[in-house]
């Protein structure tokens, strides 16, 4: 192709972009702008079928930098992706295809919901982590079933989150050498200059993380093609260092911080289509000319998936697709659950849970954050990645979470993540995404209130049940002792569409009772039941076996209580009115017991009997009553 004809089709996109931001009076013109040659030059490499967004073996592209919603939205357009020049004129308005920034399940050819920046870099992470795992089991030397690419466009503000560090380096030990990250290095932030901010050398920072760095000009379109050609070669991961202008194209805004966020203004898109040999007057203006070379994605992706197809059907070894159908269609009837008949922690009883899983759902993978003998996660004989299913995150939790979101997403895996209930806190931007884009991710979070004990208030999560409940679309499960935690991941399973967190204790638990009534699939049951009760004690994890303790001690004084057990908050508060108060009896007194903030009971309680402030460093028993979670303590505060 002509660079004539490349810098036609890149004008197109600075136009259509600016034209988006300029129409919505919102919006960033200038990324799109300054990104749109390699755009272009990157067509030409992708490998994707814009008539099945899903294909398995397609190249994966992320836009870590999701404000870039012009160019974008403009390339699935001009692909073919289904979108229309009247979407693109809808850009961020309401009910419209063409959001502020790109969502997953939204817009068609998203691949994921980057969110804050820096969290692309991860996912793009962890599309590469999981088409190595995937290749692992199922490509031979003589038949390469996966073999694609993954490409990340990102910006100076994904490299300056924290983030983006902890993900480069997990991809440059584990060597992924199918990742590109073009980094468009235009030295602009919001602020002004990079300068302000910024002095490292990006270069050696990369080179330390044992990252193959190549540079170029990012608006030179044959500079471009020689990194990109270089960096599919490489033999680890690559980042291309394109040294770009923001908003180029622009005229006077050129290079100027005031095009990061902006519309340019009506002039000055009027002179900058003049300069370009654009019809001032045309806007969302696409000539037949380039809509058929963007177009051509179209005919080159069928090709390309059809071509894949036919290998698979001439597959030499049929452990190859056997291995393929496994990961893509688990089948849980398969599992053998364990059964538990003694106290113990829910974080033991999580991991036999893990393995058993594990040991029948072959596309089951996961790892903790360096804290895999405490979390109690490792799965036992079946390898480290990426041929075996435990993966080493090190102490990374927020690019673990993110590099898991996309591993989730890639197609045939079910993975989890795990840390200590305390440091959610470092992922919780991931946690978030996974619930605004509806990904089956499995969060591990152990050691899960003050009966972490002589860790102190540092380690001892207290506020994170509340936070994480008020979270829409995420579910959040806090087992009472092994058998409901089971009854939890056979429900978890099948919540296609939502994260799971599993919070578990790291004290041993009493077995409980058998429930009396109600489904844990609805997220609370009644677990024992007196005639005429005068108070219903609310519970979950931990706190259960204490409200059985304050029962036996106020029916020891001729007072008839309930006890009510919620495995999963977010479950229960879905459920209509008449199945909440057939368990929370509407004449009796509510009482919640949580060792945490428990603020979200009042929902359903008349008082809550929990955590008013930080915890405290000494055993857990020790703990309990200092805090008034004893079972004399309780009874004495409830009937005085």
């Amino acid at each position: 192709m002509s660079n004539e004809m490349r810098k036609k089709m890149a004008d197109t996109i600075r136009f259509l972009a600016a034209d988006m931001v300029q129409k919505a009076n919102s919006g960033h013109p200038g990324a799109p702008m300054g990104l749109a040659d390699i755009a272009v030059v990157l067509s030409e490499h992708l490998k994707h079928n814009p008539k099945n967004p899903k294909w398995l073996n397609r190249d994966r592209l992320v836009f870590s930098g999701g404000h870039a919603t012009g160019l974008i939205y403009s390339l699935y357009y001009l692909w073919g992706y289904g979108l229309t020049l009247d979407d693109l004129k809808k850009f961020r308005q309401l009910d419209s295809k063409t959001p502020g920034h790109p969502e997953y399940g939204h817009t068609e050819g998203v691949e994921i919901t980057t969110g804050p920046l820096g969290q692309g870099v991860a996912n793009a992470v962890g599309f590469s982590m999981a088409s190595k795992f995937v290749s692992a089991q199922v490509n031979s030397e003589t038949a390469k079933v996966i073999d694609h690419t993954v490409y990340c466009l990102c910006g100076d503000g994904d490299l300056e989150e924290g983030i983006s560090y902890e993900a480069c380096s997990i991809a440059g030990h584990y060597k992924l050498d199918n990742l590109i990250l073009i980094y468009d290095s235009n030295r602009i932030t919001i602020e002004g200059s990079t300068d302000l901010s910024i002095s490292e050398d990006i270069r050696k920072r990369f080179e330390a993380q044992e990252w193959q760095v190549l540079e170029c000009d990012g608006h030179d379109y044959d500079d471009i093609d020689r990194a990109i050609s270089e960096a599919k070669k490489a033999t680890k991961p690559a980042i291309i260092i394109a040294h770009t202008i923001i908003a180029k194209g622009a005229g006077p805004l050129e290079g100027d911080a005031h095009s990061h966020g902006a519309p340019l203004g009506e002039e000055i898109i009027r002179e900058a289509k003049k300069a370009a040999g654009f019809d001032p007057d045309k806007h969302f203006f696409v000539s037949d000319d380039v809509l058929e070379r963007f177009r051509c994605a179209v005919e080159k992706g069928e090709l390309y998936e059809k071509e894949w197809f036919h290998s698979l059907n001439t597959l030499p070894l049929k452990e190859q697709n056997d291995a393929l159908e496994a990961l893509m269609n688990p089948d849980f009837s398969k599992i053998e659950w364990p059964t538990f008949e003694k106290a113990e922690a829910t974080r033991s009883t999580n991991g036999k849970i893990l393995n058993a899983i594990a040991k029948a759902v072959p596309s089951f993978l996961g790892g903790s954050a360096d804290l895999s003998p405490s979390n109690k996660t490792e799965l036992k004989n079946m390898g480290v990645f990426p041929k075996g299913r435990n993966i080493y995150f090190g102490i990374r939790e927020h690019a673990m979470a993110a590099i898991t979101n996309a591993m989730a997403l890639y197609g045939g895996l079910m993975p989890f993540s795990a840390t200590f209930f305390v440091f959610s806190d470092y992922l919780k931007p991931a946690a978030r995404i996974a619930a605004l884009s509806g990904i089956q991710h499995f969060f591990v979070w152990t050691h899960d209130s003050i009966g972490v004990g002589e860790d102190g208030p540092t380690h001892q999560p207290i506020e994170h049940l509340s936070q994480f409940r008020a979270l829409p679309n995420f579910y959040v499960w806090r087992p009472a002792d092994g058998n409901e935690n089971v009854a939890a991941w056979q429900v978890a399973l099948e919540m296609k569409n939502a994260p799971s967190a599993f919070v578990c204790s790291r004290q041993n638990l009493p077995l409980l009772p058998e429930g009396v009534g109600g489904d844990i699939k609805k997220g609370a049951y009644l677990l024992v039941e007196d005639s005429n009760p005068a108070y219903t004690l609310i519970a979950s994890g931990s706190e259960v076996g204490l409200a059985l303790e304050v029962k036996k001690l106020l029916n020891e004084k001729g007072i008839a209580a309930n006890v009510v057990s919620v495995p999963c908050f977010d479950l229960f508060i879905e459920q209509d009115q008449g199945y909440i108060e057939n368990l929370i009896k509407p004449d009796t007194k509510k009482i919640a017991i949580e060792a945490a903030r428990g603020m979200e009971w009042y929902r359903f309680a008349d008082e809550v009997i929990g955590m008013d402030t930080f915890g405290a460093s000494a055993p857990a028993g020790e703990l309990f009553k200092k805090f008034g979670l004893d079972a004399d303590t309780i009874v004495s505060k409830i009937i005085d």
